[in-house]
């Protein structure tokens, strides 16, 4: 059975221009996202630095904007000064986040070598969990301060002359969850939030603040948390940060397929909430969202409790991502490019070995998951302005969900480069959908491109045979006189770009 589903793209249906942050991710001190995982001095492919070159190359492929450093849960029990200077000289400690020994062969300065090494930017965590003001001052003062004053001289002396620069801070960790180190109430976070950032912003006022928000929408405080939080840090902070993963625990594909809609109530509550105390303090400041946290998590947790405590680098949280988590992954990204007005940031998390879309095998290859793919296609093609697309298409129900929409979907404008680009998913397990798109307003465009993601193995992987699930370009997507036809399989992954 072919259904049917209508779009109206319009280049004056606008949702706001996009910020490349948006495509970010996230190494953690945590398993091998480090250690063995960028980091692995003993590979063939490692530089002069230690750093994996077919690691790198990957990343850049990605083209990451962002990486959040250096946590995660490890950094509410970090001290950042283990991370600097020579490295013979450096503590080992047990991080009691992961039940892991660390080793800081690996901090601050290397960490900034490889995002430049990778074309990114860093997004810096601060511990205000076991730590508080003083330390954050303290590194900011050490990363971004020219010369002349403590902190900075002590990075000129660590051999980094200029600046790093970096402009975007997170406000601590998931300080809501009793299992985080230092874990506080709203009041207790808000205002050790607000001091830091007062201070922060006062060795450096060009930085942008990220204070946190609820690590997931089903903690009990969600969302008074956020109200409370944004009450004291309101006139000091930029964003508000948002925590989600999600899984197929039941084995149920439509319900899982349809999660992202919990994902974007998630948003609209998180907008709200936010909103809201800005009326209240009768502010004309906006906070944005920065979803710093989000993916597939669930594969790996029964493997991650048999984990021996205070190894190095142990395997942790290494999902092998299927298929129908792709897919996903792919709603997922929909689902924060339509409200790109304000989730100016996101971070995957994360981006090697660890609940990742890409692995290392010690001593061996690198290779991409599934999940690689969807991720690519909108950090790559994804760049511009949103567009609120007029979707209509037939629904269905699941578990959790009424009236899911079997094609999840958006598009972005790229005006200087007079490109269009349709992002969408066919949720429909049987059946293809017959996409019948107007897109008067982009007379001239022509079809450069139909790239699809599909098979017919929900639990297929890439981990034994490397290219077993992989993108082709043999979609059928055309423009007849004003309107785009295409055929979308059915469980599929859809990239169709236009171009003037």
């Amino acid at each position: 059975m072919l259904l049917k589903a209508k779009m109206t793209i319009d280049k004056d249906y606008k949702i706001g221009q996009i910020d490349n942050r948006i495509y970010g991710s996230f190494i953690e001190h945590l398993g091998r996202a480090v250690y063995d995982g960028i980091y692995e001095p003993g590979h063939s492919a490692a530089d002069e630095q230690g750093f994996r070159k077919d690691v790198i190359e990957m990343v850049k492929e990605l083209k990451v904007p962002l990486v959040r450093y250096p946590g995660g849960n490890f950094v509410s029990g970090y001290n950042w000064e283990d991370g600097v200077g020579p490295v013979n000289d450096r503590p080992k400690r047990l991080d009691l986040a992961w039940k892991t020994t660390e080793t800081n062969e690996i901090g601050t300065n290397e960490f900034v070598d490889w995002t430049n090494k990778v074309n990114a930017e860093v997004n810096m965590a601060v511990n205000l969990g076991t730590r508080g003001i003083d330390a954050a001052r303290n590194l900011v003062e050490y990363c971004n301060h020219t010369s002349g004053s403590y902190y900075s001289d002590l990075r000129i002396s660590h051999g980094y002359k200029e600046p790093h620069k970096i402009k975007t801070w997170c406000l601590g960790n998931e300080m809501d969850g009793p299992w985080q180190i230092g874990h506080k109430t709203a009041i207790e976070y808000g205002r050790i939030a607000t001091e830091a950032a007062k201070v922060m912003k006062w060795v450096d006022p060009t930085i942008e603040l990220v204070a946190c928000g609820s690590s997931n929408r089903n903690m009990p405080t969600f969302p008074e948390w956020e109200a409370t939080v944004l009450d004291h840090t309101y006139d000091h902070v930029d964003y508000i940060s948002l925590h989600q993963y999600y899984g197929n625990h039941d084995n149920d594909l439509g319900n899982y397929l349809a999660q992202s809609m919990g994902m974007d109530d998630f948003i609209r509550t998180i907008i709200s909430t936010a909103d809201y105390i800005k009326a209240k303090k009768r502010s004309k400041k906006t906070i944005n969202l920065s979803f710093d946290e989000w993916n597939v998590w669930y594969h790996s947790r029964e493997a991650d409790k048999q984990m021996e405590p205070w190894t190095v680098a142990p395997p942790l949280l290494e999902d092998i991502y299927n298929f129908e988590d792709a897919l996903l992954v792919g709603s997922m990204l929909i689902t924060m490019l339509k409200h790109a007005d304000r989730v100016k940031i996101a971070c995957l998390a994360q981006l090697v070995n660890v609940i990742a879309p890409i692995m290392t095998d010690k001593n061996g290859e690198a290779w991409k998951q599934t999940i690689y793919y969807p991720y690519m296609h909108a950090s790559v093609y994804g760049r511009g302005t949103a567009l609120n697309v007029l979707t209509s298409s037939p629904k269905y129900d699941s578990k959790d969900f009424t009236d899911v929409p079997y094609l999840d979907s958006t598009a972005v404008y790229d005006e200087e480069n007079e490109t269009l680009t349709i992002f969408g998913v066919n949720r429909h397990q049987t059946d293809s959908l017959l996409l019948d798109c107007d897109i008067r307003s982009f007379e001239g465009y022509r079809v450069v491109e139909h790239i699809i993601l599909e098979n017919d193995d929900m639990k297929a992987t890439n981990k034994q045979i490397r290219n077993n699930v992989i993108p082709h370009n043999n979609g059928t997507a055309e423009v007849k006189d004003g309107t785009l036809v295409a055929k979308l399989p059915k469980l599929s992954w859809n990239v169709i770009r236009l171009i003037k």
